[in-house]
């Protein structure tokens, strides 16, 4: 009789991984928490501010779902997530940078996200490695 057990696959994340989608889910819950109260408290104050936070909240959990999850469409939608996030904190943290009337209230990206300990900036450049040093990884 042939032995048709296969070996268990190898789980996607470990070591710096783990703590990749930690960090990430950390930061999806912060930002989704802070931007939900801000929308619902004080929109009027600052709309652009807190729908920037929510969308970041939005792309946070994005991310660490597809981090996560196993196959070639969700590693996809891990670098498009995770390359969103770049772009945008570059983005929002240079324009409150140079511009700082734009945003009258912190977002999650301003000042590249000094409020969040920088977390931001450094977050999807680690993201972007992981992936790029996983990308031959089996789903």
């Amino acid at each position: 009789m042939a032995d048709t057990s296969t070996a268990p696959a190898r789980p996607r994340l470990s070591g710096i991984g783990v703590v990749l989608v930690a960090v990430y889910g950390i930061l999806a819950l912060a930002a989704t928490g802070r931007s939900v109260f801000q929308i619902l408290t004080k929109f009027d104050e600052a709309p652009v501010a807190y729908v920037l936070s929510a969308l970041a909240g939005v792309v946070y959990i994005v991310a660490t779902v597809s981090l996560v999850a196993r196959g070639d469409v969700w590693k996809r939608v891990a670098w498009i997530a995770i390359s969103f996030e770049l772009v945008g904190v570059l983005v929002v943290g240079s324009l409150s940078l140079f511009d700082p009337a734009l945003f009258p209230h912190d977002t999650v990206w301003s000042y590249f996200g000094r409020g969040y300990v920088f977390i931001p900036l450094v977050l999807p450049i680690l993201g972007l490695w992981w992936l790029s040093k996983h990308r031959r990884q089996s789903a």
